[in-house]
């Protein structure tokens, strides 16, 4: 039988055939497409005439078309519906991977071709697209090694191949404790009817009876902010920040020491005096120390309102008849009787206003009116029941197919992400994509998102605007295909429009009578959005700092140790411990995507800060000739000019960090 991984998909807008695909089609089709690749880099290494644009790069960027289609499903599987299967098969995949990259990095032909083409760009006639291409090309090329020879060249393979291992055995351990830990509840106490619903249906989903609160972030921070039974508020706490850090073969601590050590050593090889300024350099920020100093200008006034707020909280707590300190599995508690009593706003109260339908609608509905697209449903078979998808056209032209894929459960790792089973292109003819979105929302019947969930959704959204809406020709700088901390302006931008008065009055509406939330409720919700912002700035900021520690100067042996030094140094409040420990750090040791990256977010929120009051400027939040010029310089642009040169564009000037602090309630 032919591999449908392998044949021509002859199904709706090319989506893949997931109901003909089996776990045993992944090897043979990885096996067919790395062969595929091998012998078009050949061609192309190998080709007696002269180097030309069309005949290596635009060649180099058709090479792995048949390994982009079978990457583009099994590693969204792997992600979203995990099962041992797949796991195996990934961790074999790992190294074979990277040293199938090292091998076309390390032709030497290749690259020479490339050089002749950079020492002769000004008379190539290139369009700016192609320029920046070749740039980039060669760019990638250097920094992963190419120019090494002999020993070196070696060793840094070695390198890069054990570091894609570490990282999936990282990712893998992570998930095996969060699908494992779960703590059964006899006691209920303090718990509104959607967080009892919650645990019921966790308990069902891993074929028990009664309730469970498992490591889901959509079930375990709702069971901190309403259980009164603080034992089990620490038992739970102390669960979830212990990820991969539970002795045994999923422990990461061991992993982490390693990755940190092999990626200093591949700064060495390459030239640079630590990872940090290797990994920054292409970055807007350019310098570790322009990353700390952002850093620095936030954690001090968050700490200030931290500890502020620390003080208040810890009050409760004595008054409720507990001595000694605020610990951090209080804060949630004590945190949400504060806004209860600051703001008069119960999330139990609120929560049915902010159905998982409506918030999709109103994610669609801002789209609509910002870009014109629209979205419609469609019955397609998919790789999960969960999963939901859509066409997305303007104008009746097609433009995307969107997946959704929003519920927690034990086979998805957690968090949320956006990612493509297919990039937007136009070599060799308009290739439009498939654009992916996974959350790890408690499943309900109707599943009810708190305020924090549906501005997830809203941000893994801006990050499929970035996708949907990419206008380039070359798939190496299609969609986020951007700088790192530049990536996360879209996502965190289209937050604010879940901020705007209109959009609730419109889609917030009750679950069961379909009222609209009553206006007095959405002016305390919008009042209270800078609640808790010391707590959330803090927890952040410490993470951020601690990644750019452990990257910005020699390995340190001990990670663990690193991070308490770091904290240490920091001041950082007792009662709140980074959001990602080393441990359980995925952004920095799944991959080398977020490593000394991050601050990345805080990065891109001084510009989304920035941008979206452009819209309040123009005296709307859906201003047309605003959004015509998003759409053009930065969410239609992928990765075709430097960032800061298309913020630029968009804007007309960089911003400062003003923006950013007034936005978190922080300024002073």
């Amino acid at each position: 039988m032919t591999n449908p991984l392998l044949s021509d998909w002859q199904t709706e807008f090319h989506l893949p055939p997931f109901a003909d695909i089996r776990d045993g089609d992944f090897a043979p089709a990885f096996e067919a497409a790395l062969q595929a690749g091998r012998a078009a880099y050949a061609a192309i290494a190998d080709n007696p005439d002269a180097p030309t644009f069309a005949n290596t790069i635009d060649a180099m960027e058709r090479a792995d078309d048949l390994l982009d289609r079978v990457a583009g499903v099994f590693f969204n599987l792997s992600g979203s519906d995990s099962n041992p299967a797949r796991e195996a098969l990934q961790r074999e995949l790992s190294p074979t991977l990277s040293a199938y990259s090292s091998e076309i990095i390390n032709n030497r032909k290749l690259f020479d071709r490339i050089e002749t083409l950079w020492a002769s760009r000004d008379q190539l006639d290139l369009n700016a697209e192609q320029a920046r291409v070749l740039m980039l090309y060669r760019r990638m090329f250097v920094r992963a090694g190419a120019a090494l020879e002999g020993a070196d060249a070696t060793r840094l393979t070695d390198v890069k191949s054990r570091l894609a291992s570490l990282g999936t055995e990282f990712t893998q351990n992570l998930l095996a404790d969060e699908r494992d830990w779960m703590m059964p509840l006899e006691d209920l106490a303090g718990l509104p009817d959607f967080v009892i619903a919650n645990a019921k249906a966790a308990a069902e989903e891993r074929g028990r009876d009664g309730y469970v609160v498992t490591l889901n972030r959509s079930l375990i921070v709702p069971f901190l902010q309403f259980s009164t039974r603080r034992d089990l508020r620490e038992k739970a706490y102390e669960a979830w920040t212990a990820r991969g850090a539970n002795g045994g073969k999923t422990d990461n601590r061991a992993i982490a020491a390693e990755v940190l050590a092999l990626r200093a050593e591949r700064a060495g090889l390459l030239g640079y005096e630590s990872f940090a300024r290797y990994k920054l350099e292409t970055e807007m920020a350019g310098t570790p120390d322009a990353v700390r100093d952002l850093l620095m200008q936030v954690w001090t006034p968050a700490r200030t309102k931290a500890m502020a707020d620390a003080a208040k909280l810890e009050a409760m707590l004595h008054a409720d008849g507990c001595d000694g300190p605020l610990e951090p599995w209080d804060w949630r508690f004590y945190a949400e009787k504060l806004r209860r009593a600051e703001h008069d706003l119960d999330e139990a109260a609120l929560k049915p206003y902010l159905s998982l339908d409506n918030m999709i609608a109103a994610a669609f509905d801002c789209a609509n009116r910002l870009f014109g697209l629209e979205f419609r449903a469609l019955d397609v078979a998919l790789y999960h029941p969960d999963a939901r998808a859509w066409e997305v056209t303007r104008n009746g032209q097609h433009m995307a197919v969107f997946i959704g894929d929003y519920f927690a459960r034990g086979s998805k790792r957690s968090g949320a992400w956006c990612s493509t089973m297919r990039s937007q292109r136009k070599l060799g003819g308009e290739v439009r994509p498939i654009v992916v979105n996974i959350c790890n929302f408690a499943k309900g019947d109707p599943a009810l998102l708190s305020y924090d969930d549906a501005r997830t959704l809203f941000h893994e959204f801006g990050h499929a605007l970035h996708q949907m809406l990419s206008d380039v020709t070359y798939g190496l700088i299609s969609g986020t295909s951007v700088a790192r901390d530049f990536v996360e302006l879209p996502s965190q931008l289209y937050e604010h429009w879940l901020e705007v008065p209109e959009v609730l009055a419109r889609h917030a509406r009750h679950v069961d009578t379909d009222e609209a939330m009553p206006q007095d409720m959405l002016d305390r919700l919008l009042a209270a959005q800078n609640f808790d912002q010391g707590f959330a700035t803090v927890e952040y900021v410490a993470s951020a700092l601690v990644d750019l520690e452990f990257h910005d100067g020699p390995p340190p042996a001990d990670p663990m140790q690193k991070q308490s030094q770091v904290l240490d140094g920091l001041g950082m409040p007792r009662a709140i411990r980074m959001r990602h420990a080393t441990p359980h750090f995925a952004h920095v040791f799944s991959g080398d995507g977020y490593s000394s990256g991050y601050y990345s977010y805080m990065w891109s929120e001084v510009m989304d800060a920035d941008a979206f009051e452009a819209f309040r400027e123009a005296g709307s939040a859906f201003d047309a000739q605003t959004a015509a010029k998003l759409e053009r310089f930065i969410l239609s642009a992928g990765g075709r000019d430097e960032a800061e040169a298309l913020y630029t564009a968009f804007r007309g000037r960089m911003p400062g960090v003003d923006a950013l602090l007034k936005g978190r309630g922080l300024a002073a």
